[in-house]
């Protein structure tokens, strides 16, 4: 089983005959580089999982495609995309795998179609078209709803959060080193979870701080906790290969402690 994480922070995991990769997609913005979320899993029957991630005026200077065929992943044989929530740094590339299945919570497209997004302070971090697509893939049989917490393949499951937007979820992936949790916006950077920060964009701050108790618990400990936008990530695990330094790193091995 092969689980791909192409999120801001990288990394490949190998456990139990899997493999879980985080591989960053960056973007350049004024005099700074921004990366942003993107995930996958692949099961040893070609099933294979990606939560994914795309831009908003900003260049992308390493597309998701350039990150799948560095780990030598066809997009064409990605059967399952995990989508951890609709804002649109965490969806998009919706032509990228022909497919697919996607993964969503019940409560992140009411969310993302109903009445909230009236109101423009919530709606800010969603891309209309993100969220057409969406349903569209509703209406072709390709979006597997969730209601809370559930087993995509054998070791990989999703696990309702809220909090940053209604219906964000984390993945769990099983791997040699013990649970790993991809907390995605759960928790953007350690410090979050650390110390109890909380994002400024965000729908119900208790389901945040909330989110946080839940992380740690489903992870085998808090070094198993994966941020969805620290670029501490990249710096604490090592690469897949070589080459691939500060782009994709491996999960599997134990981080660097700072």
């Amino acid at each position: 089983m092969h689980v791909h994480d192409l999120t801001r922070a990288a990394c490949d995991v190998k456990v139990d005959g899997a493999v879980v990769v985080r591989a960053a997609v960056v973007f350049k913005k004024a005099a700074r580089d921004i990366d942003r979320p993107v995930a996958a899993s692949f099961a040893p029957y070609a099933r294979e999982v990606i939560r994914e991630t795309r831009r908003r005026q900003r260049e992308i200077v390493k597309p998701v495609r350039d990150g799948l065929a560095a780990l030598g992943v066809a997009p064409e044989v990605v059967a399952d995309v995990i989508v951890t929530h609709l804002h649109y740094d965490h969806c998009g590339n919706h032509e990228l795998f022909p497919q697919a299945r996607y993964h969503l919570q019940d409560r992140e497209m009411a969310y993302a179609t109903g009445r909230c997004m009236c109101h423009p302070a919530l709606r800010l971090p969603f891309e209309a078209d993100d969220v057409v697509a969406m349903v569209r893939k509703v209406f072709t049989g390709r979006v597997a709803f969730h209601d809370g917490d559930d087993e995509i393949v054998p070791g990989v499951s999703v696990h309702l959060i809220g909090g940053h937007s209604r219906g964000l979820q984390c993945v769990r992936v099983k791997t040699r080193r013990g649970h790993v949790v991809l907390a995605s916006d759960a928790t953007h950077l350690y410090a979050h979870i650390d110390s109890g920060r909380v994002f400024p964009i965000t729908y119900n701050i208790g389901d945040v701080v909330e989110g946080y108790a839940t992380l740690k618990k489903l992870a085998a400990s808090p070094l198993h906790v994966v941020p969805g936008h620290d670029p501490l990530v990249l710096a604490r695990y090592p690469a897949a290969k070589p080459g691939l330094e500060g782009w994709i790193a491996r999960l599997d091995a134990e981080p660097k402690e700072f």
